[in-house]
């Protein structure tokens, strides 16, 4: 008869190797704060615009640090060169991303005040 597995513990495909479940729940809860605390601020307008574009960014940057953290599993250790390259590639995802938003806003701004002749 086959051994039951523990509902806490996930094979990690390494042989004996087991990992809880535990750093999921709490990337998940942390994710789902970090994205709350952006749509409290914006919904409540308790703080001045600027203020909420600066803790908007700061939630961001954190829970792009937790998915590599927790999901991925990316530490920042000096021994391995993969994880380094992956976090770059993440850093140049995100520069990409963001640049090309406010691209494209700055450029939608421009384009609908000359239609509407100002």
């Amino acid at each position: 008869m086959p051994a039951r597995r523990q509902l806490s513990k996930m094979p990690t495909g390494s042989p004996g190797g087991e990992v809880t479940i535990k750093p999921y729940l709490v990337a998940a809860v942390l994710a789902l704060v970090l994205t709350a605390i952006p749509f409290g601020l914006v919904t409540a307008r308790t703080l001045r615009p600027i203020q909420i574009v600066v803790v908007i960014g700061a939630a961001a940057i954190t829970q792009v640090v937790v998915h590599l953290r927790y999901f991925l599993r990316i530490e920042l250790k000096p021994s391995s060169q993969n994880k380094l390259i992956a976090l770059c590639f993440a850093a140049v995802v995100l520069l990409i991303l963001f640049g090309g938003t406010l691209w494209i806003m700055f450029d939608l701004d421009y384009r609908m005040m000359q239609a509407a002749g100002r």
